[in-house]
């Protein structure tokens, strides 16, 4: 007895190979299939153009920030010089020195300063 070949098998295969024959020439996806689906095919459309947008948009803010981040480390470094060099010129002893180089004659109190009462 010669075995039967199995049509469900060569069935399959032979749809598979039409569907992709019919897709390689144009005909599954006609001018119907547009027409059918054109509220689909422009919102697709549309929401992929809003992604592309919306990723433009936040590297451009990314890189804003990063640039924003670095000017502020050379400020706060730039702070920090002022502040030293501030702090050197108010320290007593800077302060004294600078009295004596202009010869003005000025001098820190040892004592406070007290008041004077009239009676």
């Amino acid at each position: 007895m010669a075995k039967k070949p199995d049509n469900n098998i060569s069935a399959t295969a032979g749809a598979s190979a039409a569907w992709l024959n019919d897709l390689r020439y144009g005909r599954t996806v006609s001018l119907r299939f547009f027409k059918r689906n054109a509220w689909l095919l422009v919102s697709l459309l549309v929401a992929v153009v809003a992604l592309m947008g919306l990723r433009y948009k936040t590297k451009t803010k990314m890189n804003e920030i990063r640039q924003l981040q670095r000017e502020l480390v050379r400020a706060e470094s730039s702070k920090l010089q002022e502040k030293a060099a501030y702090m050197s010129l108010i320290r007593e002893s800077e302060m004294q020195r600078m009295a004596d180089e202009r010869g003005l004659g000025l001098s820190f109190q040892e004592q406070p300063p007290y008041r004077l009462s009239v009676k």
